[in-house]
């Protein structure tokens, strides 16, 4: 989808490109992919950049253009990872400003383009909107990690009574989704500092907004690699316990073997094909029944004093 706006705020739609404005670029069709190499002259070399769900952040700077891609946090909708990340490019012309990304996400999302309505007044400067994209993306880190932390939480309180891999492959995701943000919040820091010292792109700065945008960066990187650090231990700690669980499973049934391996172990022989002293006697099977219980109960208490049940 392709919306062209008047300015970066996101209040007027039009239909045609004008000097300064701003288009929004998100899940292009390949006939869109066509009118921006079209219409708007974007390299198809870039197009396929931006589009690339490995991209790396950068900065590229050319006679007539500047290029610069993030990452921002996505929120899966499949069955894999809950959280992943993706590029977004923002394409700067001469003329317009343009930002491609190739999913939805709630950095510049579909249904309200702009993260910046709520400001009574508009915004014209450029730099004013990237590092704005940036503080935004930061704080939506920080929003994903702490769902995170709660996700990782309810597993725990799973696997302390598991004896399976399943919470255990849910907690593996968990720490795939802190690879990918750790790795694309310390990229997105580069890409900022070297925004920071631009001459090309920066002549002058909102310094609390880069400020601002860099706190947001760094506290995303810390929180990621605290949780990072903390799940690894806990992957470590929680395969033991599934382990021990197991183990005590496996304990109880040998234990329950034995007991019931009593009564068998006196049925059977009472019940071989040779004389014994009860052949003839009428209460040989309440006998038998009754030394079975009794002797498998005497098991049940002497591994109940050993603690072993």
């Amino acid at each position: 989808m392709i919306k062209i706006f008047k300015t970066f705020g996101g209040y007027i739609e039009i239909p045609i490109l004008q000097k300064g404005c701003w288009i929004n670029v998100i899940q292009p069709t390949p006939d869109e992919i066509q009118r921006l190499s079209k219409d708007f002259q974007l390299p198809g070399d870039t197009i396929n950049d931006i589009l690339d769900v490995d991209e790396r952040p950068r900065i590229e700077f050319d006679e007539e253009w500047s290029l610069i891609i993030m990452r921002i946090p996505i929120a899966s909708t499949n069955n894999s990872v809950p959280f992943h990340t993706v590029p977004l490019g923002i394409y700067l012309a001469e003329n317009f400003t343009l930002t491609l990304c190739l999913q939805n996400n709630e950095i510049l999302p579909l249904e309200q383009s702009s993260p910046f309505r709520e400001q009574y007044s508009q915004i014209t400067d450029v730099i004013n909107f990237i590092l704005r994209l940036f503080l935004r993306t930061g704080n939506m880190y920080l929003k994903y990690l702490k769902q995170i932390n709660q996700m990782t939480g309810l597993i725990e309180q799973d696997l302390e009574r598991s004896i399976k891999n399943k919470e255990l492959n849910k907690l593996l995701k968990m720490e795939k989704c802190l690879v990918y943000f750790i790795t694309s919040i310390k990229a997105n820091d580069i890409v900022l500092a070297r925004l920071k010292n631009s001459k090309k792109i920066i002549t002058e700065i909102n310094e609390d907004l880069l400020e601002d945008a860099f706190i947001e960066n760094k506290q995303a990187l810390e929180m990621a690699q605290i949780y990072s650090d903390i799940q690894s231990g806990m992957m470590d700690a929680f395969a033991s316990v599934i382990s021990n669980n197991l183990n005590v499973v496996m304990k109880q049934l040998t234990l329950i073997s034995i007991i019931l391996m009593i009564p068998t172990l006196i049925a059977s022989i009472f019940g071989m094909n040779v004389p014994n002293f009860m052949e003839n006697s009428s209460l040989a099977l309440p006998s038998i029944i009754v030394f079975s219980l009794l002797f498998s109960f005497l098991g049940v208490i002497i591994f109940r004093r050993r603690q072993w049940f």
